[in-house]
């Protein structure tokens, strides 16, 4: 099981804030062989480490650790694909948001969660979901992304502070006297949730180029693109993709995972013995799958994946990837680091 993917529309991106800072991307995008008609192919993804590799070698050769802060100052509702352009012609602030959020699997997939939009009585939050823990080769997506949807919500209305906080998991980075340069209201450090804090009464604010008919025709095209995205999963798979943000410190059991899935417990036991696997079994493999993945693609430590997948030790988890794989965890990060170094191609 992948970490998850991106539209190739993220590597555009990046590469526009490095020439924003001064630099020429081309030899980077090379490095990772990444070629022009890389960059116009519609179909095209990236993987999440490898897009987190990236990152970090543009941040290293521009001496810019905010560079993700400049990353969503340069971005455009194109680069949110068709949930980008849904959002720029919505009706309101409030629809744009649920677009954003709603659509997002059109053009970025993460198998630990998925950004959503929440609304209660006296509180409203866009919320983005990231890999952790954090290290170097993540905290520039969290600031893109964030910083881009702030962008993006005003630059829909026409509006300023319709943002009144912005919330980070992570504490504050060395560059944090960058956050009010490119945000103008309180980050806050060490919170709960990546999020965009918005004002509720500002949730009807209208969007400067809605269009009713053609938000309506993209939303169409939105709808069914993601009917066949979510028709070409199979149950074992919906359930594997449910698992892997469940497994957050704790072990999911099978009526929550069905919960999750809008089904009875005995429905899914059912689909998924039609497809001759057990919940066990699923469990099991999504958990090999994704610790392979976070073995070999990031740089957590063993003790923080262990965690991430829920399991009640280090030492629980090494015992556990030794006999899915033959191989001790850290020997097969070694084994696999070289090629890793040497691989930079899109999947």
């Amino acid at each position: 099981m992948k970490l998850g993917d991106l539209s190739i529309t993220y590597v555009e991106l990046l590469a526009n804030a490095v020439c924003g800072l001064g630099h020429d991307p081309k030899p980077l995008l090379q490095q990772f062989r990444i070629e022009a008609d890389t960059l116009s192919s519609p179909d095209t993804r990236i993987s999440i480490p490898r897009f987190m590799r990236l990152g970090y070698q543009a941040i290293e050769e521009t001496r810019s650790p905010w560079l993700g802060l400049e990353m969503g100052r340069t971005g455009q509702p194109s680069h949110l694909g068709i949930a980008g352009l849904l959002a720029l012609t919505s009706p309101t602030l409030k629809d744009a948001c649920l677009a954003i959020s709603n659509y997002e699997l059109l053009s970025s997939y993460n198998s630990r969660g998925a950004s959503s939009f929440v609304q209660r009585r006296d509180q409203v939050y866009l919320r983005f979901y990231s890999i952790s823990p954090y290290n170097a080769f993540n905290l520039f997506v969290v600031d893109s992304v964030l910083s881009g949807w702030h962008k993006l919500l005003r630059d829909i209305t026409g509006r300023e502070k319709l943002v009144t906080a912005i919330d980070i998991e992570f504490p504050a980075p060395i560059y944090a006297d960058k956050y009010s340069e490119y945000f103008g209201c309180p980050v806050r450090f060490n919170a709960e949730h990546n999020q965009l804090v918005i004002n509720p009464k500002v949730l009807s604010t209208p969007v400067t180029q809605n269009c009713a008919s053609v938000h309506e025709g993209l939303k169409r095209i939105a709808d069914k693109e993601l009917e066949q995205v979510r028709l070409g999963v199979s149950v074992r798979e919906s359930v594997a993709r449910t698992i892997g943000p469940m497994l957050d410190g704790r072990t999911p059991e099978l009526d929550s995972v069905a919960r999750k899935l809008n089904m009875a417990s005995w429905t899914l036991r059912r689909r998924l013995q039609d497809e001759g696997v057990t919940f066990q079994q699923v469990l099991n493999e999504t958990r090999q799958s994704l610790a392979e993945s976070y073995v070999r693609e990031t740089s957590l430590t063993l003790g923080e994946i262990a965690y991430v997948l829920g399991f009640g030790s280090a030492a629980a988890f090494q015992r556990a990837f030794k006999r899915w794989t033959g191989e001790a965890p850290g020997r097969f990060r070694e084994l696999h680091r070289d090629s890793i170094q040497k691989t930079h191609n899109i999947k």
